[in-house]
């Protein structure tokens, strides 16, 4: 039988985790789908150890962390999750609520449902002609520092993923040489200054260039040849290459679902952050308006004011108010608190 529920979010990144506490606050249960094997989105996935800067009441806090204080914030409300699985099929049927079917057969009835998925169904960009040794010494993501202590490390890209890692890795490794296409770099200027710094110093190489095929010895993988902008090759032997190309951004089939799509993005309202489709909601980097800012800030205002609407629209003859959770004693029996 489907699964019947009031909203299911696509993505469990940092706005569809506080998506469920909004509607937790309004008394609204969600199921949330997301392709990943855990909950984080890009901040678990690709950068974990990321400094963030601008959450508010957090001078900083590292990506992991702020995905754990969320998962804890939405703990009360038991939010079930569907992870490594895709949203296959998303149909309106004749009564207006929706059958929503995963890749793993995961099929839902439900009244609404809020796009929450980042840049979509997101893949790095690979290394062209290194695909036999993905998962094994090429790599697009580092899951565990401490498995590149004593090796020879290729840390390739020029954004703030790739220089994160070399100022993260460096001093593991036996050797780390960073290889970015030209002397420009996309990440934080105070990143490259750092990165620079310890090149000078001799702690790590840094190398512009673009890669020109595998070394392979036998069997055996052994570095990468690359052509610096001269047109000169050098090879760069290394145990291990950790490639941060950055993400090729993929709507998947979501683009098949009959929405107004605008650049890979979604246009939404900025009254109640709803797509073109009535009772299908975006939230975070995925949708778009005038003035939209990219910022994990701004997603979490959209998950509120679509947790709102997504309250009228389930109770049409009732005026939702606004209760504050610092004194309203519905807010603390639904968070679990006692009240003062």
């Amino acid at each position: 039988m489907p699964i019947q529920t009031d909203t299911v979010i696509i993505g469990a990144g940092p706005c569809g985790l506080f998506q469920v506490f909004e509607l937790g606050l309004l008394d609204i249960k969600a199921h949330l789908v997301d392709s990943l094997p855990q909950v984080g989105g890009q901040c678990t996935e690709l950068y974990p150890d990321k400094p963030i800067y601008d959450i508010p009441a957090y001078p900083v806090v590292g990506a992991q962390e702020l995905i754990d204080r969320l998962m804890e914030q939405i703990a009360p409300f038991k939010p079930q999750f569907h992870l490594g699985q895709t949203v296959t099929s998303l149909e309106r049927r004749d009564d207006g609520r929706f059958t929503l079917v995963t890749s793993a057969g995961t099929e839902f009835d439900t009244a609404n449902v809020i796009i929450a998925a980042g840049l979509g169904a997101f893949q790095p960009r690979r290394l062209k002609g290194a695909e036999a040794w993905e998962n094994d010494t090429v790599h697009y993501r580092v899951k565990d520092p401490s498995a590149i202590d004593g090796k020879d490390i290729l840390i390739l890209g020029g954004g703030d993923s790739a220089l994160d890692w070399t100022l993260e890795l460096h001093g593991r490794a036996r050797s780390l040489t960073l290889v970015h296409r030209r002397e420009d770099y996309r990440a934080a200027p105070a990143s490259v200054s750092k990165m620079k710094a310890l090149a000078d110093a001799g702690a790590l190489r840094e190398f512009q260039g673009t890669v020109s095929e595998v070394l392979v010895e036998g069997d055996a993988f052994r570095g990468l040849r690359v052509k610096s902008p001269d047109g000169n090759f050098e090879d760069l032997h290394a145990d291990e290459v950790y490639v941060f190309y950055g993400l090729s951004p993929n709507l998947g089939p979501i683009a098949e679902w009959g929405l107004e799509i605008d650049k890979r993005q979604i246009p939404v309202d900025t009254e109640k952050f709803q797509t073109s489709e009535p009772g299908i909601f975006a939230v975070g980097d995925i949708n778009t308006y005038p003035g939209k800012k990219k910022l994990i800030l701004s997603g979490f205002h959209e998950a509120a004011l679509a947790a709102f609407a997504i309250k009228s629209r389930l109770n049409p003859d009732k005026k939702v108010h606004l209760q504050y959770t610092t004194t309203s004693p519905i807010m603390h029996q639904r968070l679990g608190v006692k009240s003062p």
